[in-house]
């Protein structure tokens, strides 16, 4: 009996380590938006979270915008915000929001950062980020969806558009108004699943091992 309470101990340690393991996956910068319809006004949502192994403070976020011919960003306390206009295309290439002194994004937080623009008439949208700490580490979301589906480690934020004819309001007659975003691959779903999967195990197994405990415990006494 002692050596099945600790195998079922053994294996609620492990499904608890394989949960640990599959939840960094969901710390990316990440995009969400009120509108998909190529061509239209959308209010574009960056999710930030600080994923630095010293603690520092992320103070800086600067996001690539397709050459957007408006754009205009949401107040946040603590921060302020730049756009990098191209005055030639009349366009806004970036945007960048700086921490104030003291400010800034700490550990196990995550902060949320607004923009509105025209979103490009094209099938997809990439949004490369530079997320920057206190300490000097830049860590650069511009990568790639990999052949295959696989996700690589620092995913550029996407957005999938869909078609739609814009009204002047810059809100889709035809699309929904519904949040979206674009995972590279299926890696965040598998990690959901896996998450969950695990998760239930855990709990499973751990209370097995509890009752079982209890049991032994009573026999003996």
């Amino acid at each position: 009996m002692r050596m099945f309470v600790r195998l079922v101990a053994a294996s609620t340690a492990s499904a608890a380590a394989l949960l640990a393991f599959a939840i960094p996956a969901f710390a990316h910068v990440r995009v969400t938006t009120d509108n998909t319809a190529r061509g239209g006004y959308a209010t574009l949502e960056f999710s930030v979270p600080n994923e630095s192994a010293t603690k520092a403070l992320t103070t800086g976020l600067t996001v690539q915008l397709p050459d957007v011919g408006s754009a205009s960003t949401e107040l946040l306390p603590g921060w302020t915000s730049t756009l990098d206009r191209d005055a030639a295309k009349g366009t806004v290439r970036s945007v960048t929001w700086k921490a104030a002194a003291g400010n800034g994004i700490g550990p196990d937080q995550f902060a949320l950062f607004r923009v509105r623009v025209k979103l490009p008439d094209t099938e997809s949208v990439s949004f490369p980020a530079t997320q920057t700490y206190a300490d000097g580490q830049v860590v650069r979301w511009d990568q790639q969806a990999q052949p295959g589906g696989a996700e690589p480690e620092h995913p550029a934020p996407v957005l999938d558009l869909t078609q739609g004819q814009a009204n002047h309001d810059g809100h889709s007659a035809h699309a929904p108004q519904v949040s979206a975003v674009h995972e590279s691959g299926t890696g965040a779903a598998h990690a959901d699943k896996t998450a969950r999967w695990f998760g239930g195990i855990g709990l499973i197994l751990g209370a097995v091992a509890l009752v079982l405990a209890v049991t032994n415990r009573r026999r003996q006494q």
